[in-house]
């Protein structure tokens, strides 16, 4: 699963037009590494259709600013440059499943 490090690789993603998922963490976060698994598992699936990618909010301050980041973990399910469908906290793999799936559908 790939990172974003840099304001220019997320404005990359942007102009792709591409679907993506951006998944805001942070390492500390104890829910945030609890979802990795599920994630890291739905980004080997979806590849060649949705990009999953993960932000660092230590790393990457002014693109967690962007998206309002508050709490972790965040993810934003976006085609282009509008954010189709968010989620807040731990959810469900099946539940992840149906929101990426809807990108591409």
């Amino acid at each position: 699963m790939k990172a974003i490090n840099s304001n220019k690789e997320f404005n990359d993603l942007v102009k792709a037009g591409k679907p993506f998922v951006l998944d805001f963490y942070a390492d500390w976060c104890g829910p945030c590494q609890s979802l990795l698994p599920v994630v890291e598992k739905l980004s080997e699936e979806f590849e060649g259709k949705v990009d999953i990618l993960k932000v660092n909010i230590d790393q990457q301050k002014a693109l967690a600013a962007k998206f309002k980041v508050r709490s972790i973990p965040a993810l934003f399910f976006l085609k282009g440059n509008k954010i189709l469908d968010n989620h807040l906290g731990l959810t469900s793999e099946v539940s992840l499943r149906k929101k990426i799936t809807s990108l591409y559908k």
